[in-house]
């Protein structure tokens, strides 16, 4: 969703942005993170309207492998921005990166620039350029950036990918189910009602349908357009999104999963930081607002074990931010003092896990929407049917 936020930020004053969000909660996480204070925060108009083609949407990871290419070439940072808008098509892209060669042009760091467009470069990416301006090396950040978002981007993918034929096969078989009660249905009822013959309750119930279709067709539609317009309007609203995410968790199979896929994007963005150079407490504090909302309160908590001086191992324990093997290979990080990379291996072992899960789930899934479909629409076909063939026996 798209926020209107007017804010007063360090050096710019007051000023008004426009941020893409999950929620008003994130908008503001978003600018205190910047070190500002939110004014107000309203939900863009736009957001309520048919989203068009005109909007671009700014290519993140593309802009930072070519950059990296052109810095890795030898050419300066200035250098390399001027390339990129000499090449770049797209005037809204280019705008952006002519605004980003300006703030540069005035003397400011490239973190500082990027903060100033903070919709379109997160704060981990702006951490983790900041990191590098204390090192001298900007390539090494940007190889760290690209190889973690190239990971999330194939997890994300796989979990889509899997998904995409039982959610195909369900809808198709929605269709083929409604069109047979709303269409063929009617028609055979108004048939068995001339007969007049003893038929089988389900057929009766059948045929009490089609006529409930046809003498209230468009009443029965408007309830379920309604109740359809109902639902969309509230997957756009965060506290809808967020109860039916607590639901999900609730289920012990797949919120147990659900958890794995969130500690795996969690060690992972947390690993990227760490090796970048962000203390844990900071890096914590940053990842925080990648999770969901019920795991937030466990990182704080984390970060305020850290603070008193326990191990990031037993502190992650006690927040409950870990598994068995997650815990193990965060005390040889902690033995071996690598622990950005141990983070990086342990949201590695979990996104296969994840992987593994996923493939047996849709393996077992398909199988069974087939045979629950082909029950249900067979079931249909055979109580319609069923008259005619007990009809043609009497005959006999």
């Amino acid at each position: 969703m798209r926020y209107t936020v007017k804010a007063v930020l360090a050096k710019q004053g007051t000023v008004s942005l426009k941020l893409d969000a999950a929620s008003e909660q994130e908008v503001r996480h978003q600018i205190a993170a910047q070190g500002g204070m939110v004014l107000s925060v309203q939900r863009s108009l736009v957001d309520w309207l048919p989203k068009s083609g005109a909007r671009t949407r700014f290519p993140l990871t593309h802009f930072s492998q070519e950059l990296l290419s052109l810095l890795t070439a030898g050419l300066s940072l200035v250098e390399s921005i001027e390339t990129l808008i000499e090449k770049e098509e797209d005037s809204g892209i280019r705008k952006i990166i002519q605004e980003i060669l300006a703030r540069l042009y005035e003397g400011m760091t490239f973190s500082h620039a990027l903060e100033t467009h903070p919709q379109i470069f997160p704060a981990l990416y702006v951490a983790t350029v900041r990191a590098s301006e204390r090192t001298g090396d900007l390539p090494e950040a940007l190889t760290r950036f690209i190889a973690y978002q190239t990971q999330m981007d194939l997890a994300r993918k796989k979990l889509v990918g899997a998904s995409i034929y039982p959610v195909l096969l369900l809808v198709l078989g929605l269709l083929v189910a409604v069109f047979l009660l709303l269409v063929v249905v009617p028609k055979f009822s108004a048939i068995y009602e001339d007969i007049g013959a003893d038929l089988p309750w389900l057929s009766v119930m059948l045929i009490k349908w089609g006529r409930l279709v046809h003498e209230s067709g468009w009443m029965l539609a408007g309830i379920v357009t309604a109740i359809l317009a109902l639902t969309t309007y509230g997957f756009t609203r965060p506290a809808f999104r967020a109860r039916l995410m607590q639901l999900l968790w609730r289920i012990p199979a797949i919120g147990e999963r659900m958890r794995v896929y969130q500690l795996a994007r969690f060690y992972k963005t947390l690993g990227m930081l760490l090796r970048g150079g962000i203390p844990i407490t900071k890096a914590l504090e940053m990842v925080s607002n990648l999770l969901q909302p019920h795991f937030r309160p466990r990182v704080i908590a984390a970060a305020a074990h850290i603070r008193e001086g326990k191990t990031i191992s037993s502190a992650m324990q006690m927040a409950e931010l870990t598994t068995p093997v997650g815990n193990r290979m965060l005390r040889v990080g902690e033995r071996t003092g690598l622990m950005g990379d141990m983070m990086e291996r342990i949201g590695g072992f979990h996104d296969e896990e994840i992987a593994r899960w996923v493939e047996w789930a849709t393996k077992l899934i398909e199988p069974l929407l087939m045979a629950v479909i082909g029950t249900v629409i067979g079931g249909i076909i055979i109580l319609m049917y069923m008259p005619i063939f007990e009809l043609a026996g009497s005959i006999n």
